[in-house]
């Protein structure tokens, strides 16, 4: 009890000033209790949704977060949240509305606190290229996971070992990701097409930005560390690491309209959802739950791909975040089953760090 309330004990607590928070405003904009209780059930049904939807996340997130020293990791937590709460829930899509509808700070958050069908709206009317830039930077960090010629863990070995040979020719993933780009611009309209089109370009310049910063930090920590300086590592993985929590974010926002459409109800579950994610990213951390379970991340970075395909498609069909969430999770769980069994072959590949 004392481990599970060390790792997650911050984000009960944040729950609960959520939750008093949902309380107060359902009662300031119902004044009736079904109203308060109706509105706190919406908060706590898109923080579960979150969660669930979000465990790729928090495996790849731990996969990057292992790297870096345990200073950069509390400001993952502490600092990150506040990137994923105020930046994701509720900037981004007042910022969506705002260029969308050529409106100034004060009147979108008006229009967001009045008019939230009409804020829905245009929320939703973006989500082409939303759709293009996310689904973009997610199918990149899946793809950069297995084309890797240094790779030697493999879990669907034909597949996978066939992708790390083609990682021998420069830039593969990014060809493969232009090429299913452009098909799918090729099946919606003129303006559409454009529109998923630069936003996927965009995405994809992102990715290798968010890469290339990365890349030149570890040269430098390098670089010192053979001069004899003591490098705290870290900022380039923090960076990555909100870049990818936020594209993460941008199809759980929008997909948030379908329970509801008012801005503070979707902010506060949705935050509350995302705590918990990073919350359970530092626990796969500190309990060394990766380096047990050999095919969890492949499992993750599998779920990843499958959501940035689903993100790409999803500008000319839409598919319910539940299927999303649901393919997702029969991919951890069969690679969290697999990894068992290889442990129970391999009694040795088991031993788990001690806390």
């Amino acid at each position: 009890m004392a481990t599970f309330w060390r790792f997650y004990g911050f984000s009960f607590i944040f729950t609960l000033i959520c939750l008093a928070l949902g309380v107060w405003y359902g009662w300031s904009s119902t004044n009736s209790i079904p109203g308060t209780l109706s509105l706190l059930w919406i908060v706590v049904v898109l923080s579960v949704l979150e969660v669930s939807l979000s465990f790729d996340n928090a495996v790849v997130n731990a996969s990057v977060l292992k790297e870096m020293d345990e200073v950069w990791q509390r400001r993952f937590l502490t600092w990150g949240i506040a990137f994923a709460v105020f930046g994701m829930r509720i900037v981004f899509p007042l910022a969506v509305v705002a260029i969308a509808a050529g409106l100034g700070p004060i009147e979108t958050v008006n229009l967001s606190l009045n008019d939230p069908r009409e804020y829905e709206r245009i929320v939703s009317s973006a989500h082409v290229g939303i759709a293009g830039f996310g689904g973009a930077f997610l199918a990149m960090v899946g793809l950069k996971f297995f084309f890797d010629l240094d790779k030697e863990i493999h879990w669907i070995s034909i597949i996978e070992k066939n992708l790390a040979r083609f990682a021998a020719l420069p830039a593969a993933e990014i060809a493969l990701l232009l090429l299913v780009m452009w098909g799918i611009s090729t099946t919606l309209e003129p303006a559409d097409a454009l529109t998923f089109l630069v936003a996927g370009i965009l995405g994809l310049v992102t990715f290798i930005a968010v890469e290339g910063v990365n890349a030149i930090l570890e040269m430098k920590e390098q670089a010192a560390k053979l001069q004899g300086a003591v490098v705290r590592s870290g900022l380039g993985g923090f960076l990555y690491l909100n870049v990818l929590d936020a594209s993460f974010s941008f199809d759980g926002v929008i997909g948030a309209f379908a329970l509801s459409n008012n801005m503070i109800v979707i902010a506060l579950g949705l935050s509350i959802g995302a705590m918990f994610v990073r919350s359970m990213t530092i626990h796969l951390v500190r309990q060394g739950t990766l380096a047990a379970y050999r095919f969890l991340e492949h499992g993750a970075f599998w779920a990843i791909i499958v959501l940035g395909a689903i993100m790409l498609m999803s500008a000319k069909v839409h598919i319910p975040e539940t299927i999303t969430g649901l393919i997702g999770a029969i991919l951890i769980g069969l690679s969290f089953w697999w990894s068992v069994r290889y442990n129970r072959r391999h009694p040795e590949a088991s031993v788990l760090p001690a806390d």
